[in-house]
């Protein structure tokens, strides 16, 4: 039945045309092979609209693509960032909880959803596999879906299904996932954050695991930790050992107990393969995952995020440098705000004291043009290689001065001066 509905890539792509908007599934699932096929058509077509979150193993940013795609970014990555920050792209701050609102109140109307998909099992059902995030409303509304399937594609247990019926082109490409290793780039300073984090992980917390090396060193050190849960926008190798071992086991979770609950998942070959077909595992819609209402339902929910820079008073930029657009407002927001809700909850952002280069990531005032993530209203735990704070209940000079202590040795004589001149 497959054989005879499957398309070329140049027959696929052919339903796109000029002033679209077109939906491309993110992370792990992105279809490259189909998005270099468009990025191949491009002098057929103009003003055609990507509409997407992060993404791998395709470039986006090629000047000549101007006036033939423009980069509308839910969530700014590597592939996009340079056109996001031109005028060949812009980005739509919004909270990760609530894209799929945008697809289904018609606000940004879907035309055609490309995305990669495992191939259908007996009863025609294929899964959407690493990616349900906000995948499974641009599918549910989308005019048109053209589907890359493939065999390395994990069948992911979950909100994931998808009819072939559904699909108005399928292609069949036979490629390898793109891989993350986020243990590779690990380094003292976020081994050493992993401990002070896992030291206020408690026996029984429910989980929720940012994107990068910090969430991954604070797995490693949980090891001796007891019946922990896990409901997480994200999935990474680092939980497959705990797993495995029966830390984390969702004893105590309320919520879709018994199961890890994640939206989507990114890393290495590993993980796919631990996630094919495993019914520990289930990947479901972001509007449910990162839902504030549904998180502090589950007990001591304990969230982990990172930041580009924090000020003395408590606001958080995690999303860009001053006024370039980095990354994206994502879920962090979603979960420290559930995780503050929760009983025995703890919201925590965690950063290296400084940059690469040395630069104070906790400063006086946020650059200019900065975005505020998670407001002064909302911080809670602050955590650096040097140390935790608790800023809920402080008042402005008291978290001064205690981010400052945490603050990189070589900084806090000048953070000192700068917090004095402030609040003198």
């Amino acid at each position: 039945m497959l054989e005879n509905q499957l398309n070329s890539a140049s027959e696929a792509i052919e339903i796109i045309q000029s002033g679209n908007r077109v939906f491309v599934h993110g992370s792990a699932a992105t279809p490259i092979h189909l998005l270099k096929e468009l990025l191949r058509q491009k002098d057929r077509l103009t003003d055609v609209e990507l509409v997407s979150i992060t993404q791998q193993g395709i470039d986006l940013n090629d000047p000549s693509l101007e006036g033939h795609f423009f980069m509308n970014s839910l969530f700014v990555s590597e592939c996009n960032r340079k056109a996001v920050n031109s005028f060949r792209g812009d980005y739509v701050p919004v909270f990760l909880s609530e894209i799929p609102l945008l697809f289904r109140r018609n606000i940004l109307p879907i035309d055609v959803a490309i995305v990669q998909v495992s191939p259908p099992d007996k009863h025609g059902y294929c899964s959407l596999g690493t990616s349900v995030d906000i995948a499974r409303a641009a599918v549910e509304t989308a005019k048109h879906i053209i589907a890359q399937v493939n065999p390395n594609m994990p069948r992911v247990h979950g909100d994931t299904f998808i009819h072939v019926h559904s699909f108005r082109k399928m292609v069949w490409v036979d490629e390898p996932l793109p891989e993350v290793s986020y243990s590779e780039s690990a380094t003292e300073q976020t081994n050493k954050i992993g401990e002070i984090v896992a030291g206020l992980v408690e026996d029984g917390a429910t989980l929720q695991l940012g994107i990068g090396t910090i969430p991954d060193s604070v797995l490693k050190n949980l090891t001796n930790h007891k019946d922990l849960g896990l409901h997480t926008e994200m999935f990474s190798d680092g939980a497959i050992p705990l797993i495995l071992n029966g830390t984390i086991n969702n004893r105590y979770k309320k919520i879709v107990k018994d199961y890890c609950v994640t939206s989507f998942l990114l890393g290495t070959k590993r993980l796919y393969d631990f996630v094919d077909d495993n019914p520990i595992v289930k990947a479901m819609e972001i509007n449910y995952v990162n839902d504030p209402r549904v998180l502090c339902l589950n007990p001591k929910v304990t969230a982990i995020n990172s930041a580009i820079e924090v000020d003395l008073t408590g606001q958080v930029c995690s999303d860009s440098i001053g006024t370039y657009q980095y990354s994206g407002i994502g879920g962090q927001m979603d979960f420290i705000r559930g995780a503050a809700l929760s009983e025995g909850g703890k919201p925590i952002i965690a950063l290296p004291s400084v940059t690469s280069k040395g630069i104070s990531r906790i400063v006086p005032y946020l650059k200019e043009g900065a975005g505020v993530v998670t407001t002064r209203g909302h911080i809670h735990w602050v955590i650096t290689e040097y140390g935790a704070v608790n800023l809920f209940g402080m008042n402005m000079e008291q978290r001064a001065k205690a981010l400052i202590n945490i603050a990189h040795p070589n900084h806090r004589e000048w953070l000192e001066k700068c917090a004095y001149e402030r609040f003198k």
